[in-house]
């Protein structure tokens, strides 16, 4: 049997402010071309299909048009809730969904009803296992403690006993959401490894032959049945090295796994660029990133006039621009108050000027600042004569 396994869409996120709907639907496109041309048996969305629990609009109608397209296939989809997700809000309408193939599993109570479906070797059966908030499942789910570790392998445990049910020879396939130890995250994922969450062990998943798994955004390999397709787009600069993709997955009549990884579409490269504001602009070596979204990092000992200007001029789609001077004199680990200690509000402010441009305040500039104390202080003397004669 051939499985499509993707997830973590985030339907309605943007980049840096860059609204991404038009490439959601670029890759819901190729997602349906896909399942169509490589003969998918079935597709399997492992969470977070939407980037918040209410989500806009555009976002609700680009998976409205998803689930048609794939409806239309006649190829079943089964997707679960990640921790984006408001898992009631997605289930609405689960049942009816259903009737037409795609198969909505958002409530953490059904994890051990799978959707059965066969093939010339037999049955496979798919269970969609969505995000477990361990405080607000445990009693439901029959764990013994809150921790995701404990709600996932109570889960499991139910899975398994069902599984154990069935025909002999039934192969097993599971999605879930989840942390799992060996995974390597990045920026653009919400922790939830708040209380009482953290990271599970790929044995928790022992005894089926897949786990299909969602949440972290690099696709990745924990073992040769638990893997992650991670997000068909990227969504923060620390994926700029990801290559975008989903499983293609092909489970043999005894369990057999071969995975091959399927390109997704890229709406625009990613670059991480860091030096001095010069050797940025000047530099040929960047020529190929001139139409990437670009995280610069500027690392001039002062900081320059009109930077962002300057860059976009080069890398008009620069979105994220920092500043880094080399040379900056590290405080040593000490604290606020001790760093200010026997520092005049002059000298002080001085600082903060040099802190927030790179470069120390010029003559005309302490003038300035010299004048707005005295000001200060004129100003508090007089106040403190007038209470004195009250």
């Amino acid at each position: 049997m051939r499985l499509l396994h993707t997830s973590d869409w985030h339907l309605g996120r943007s980049f840096h402010r860059v609204g991404l709907l038009g490439a959601q639907a670029a890759f819901v496109e190729h997602l349906v071309e896909t399942v169509r041309e490589r003969e998918v048996d079935a597709v399997l969305v492992a969470g977070d299909v939407y980037d918040r629990a209410v989500p806009p609009l555009p976002a609700v109608e680009l998976f409205d048009r998803a689930l048609h397209r794939l409806a239309d296939l006649g190829v079943p989809t089964v997707m679960i809730s990640g921790n984006h997700d408001s898992a009631r809000r997605l289930g609405v309408g689960a049942g009816l969904i259903g009737r037409a193939g795609i198969h909505l599993r958002t409530d953490p109570g059904g994890c051990a009803d799978p959707v059965v479906l066969a093939d010339v070797h037999g049955d496979v059966a798919l269970y969609g296992l969505p995000y477990l908030e361990p405080a607000l499942v445990k009693d439901h789910i029959g764990a013994d403690r809150v921790s995701h570790e404990a709600v996932l392998g109570a889960a499991m445990d139910r899975i398994r006993a069902d599984l154990a049910g069935r025909a002999p020879g039934t192969r097993s396939v599971v999605l879930a959401h989840a942390f799992v130890t060996g995974g390597q995250a990045s920026d653009s994922e919400r922790d939830i490894a708040v209380g009482g969450v953290e990271a599970v062990p790929a044995s928790v998943f022992d005894g089926v032959d897949y786990a299909a798994l969602g949440h972290l955004h690099g696709c990745q390999t924990i073992n040769e049945r638990v893997r992650y397709s991670g997000s068909p787009l990227a969504y923060s600069f620390s994926e700029a090295g990801h290559r975008k993709t989903m499983w293609l997955v092909d489970l043999g009549p005894a369990g057999e796994i071969t995975a091959e990884r399927v390109d997704t579409p890229v709406p625009r490269p990613l670059a991480r660029l860091r030096g001095p504001l010069v050797a940025l602009l000047d530099d040929p070596a960047h020529t190929v990133h001139e139409d990437s979204w670009i995280e610069a990092t500027l690392t001039d000992p002062v900081r320059p006039d009109d930077p962002m200007a300057r860059l976009t001029a080069r890398f008009p789609h620069t979105l994220s621009l920092a500043f880094d001077p080399e040379g900056r004199e590290e405080d040593g680990g000490a604290t606020y108050a001790q760093r200010l200690r026997g520092r005049s509000d002059q000298e002080i402010a001085e600082d903060f000027v040099a802190h927030v441009r790179g470069g120390g305040a010029d003559e005309a500039e302490r003038a300035v600042l010299q004048a707005a104390f005295e000001d200060v202080r004129t100003s508090a003397a007089a106040d403190g004569g007038q209470e004195a004669r009250r």
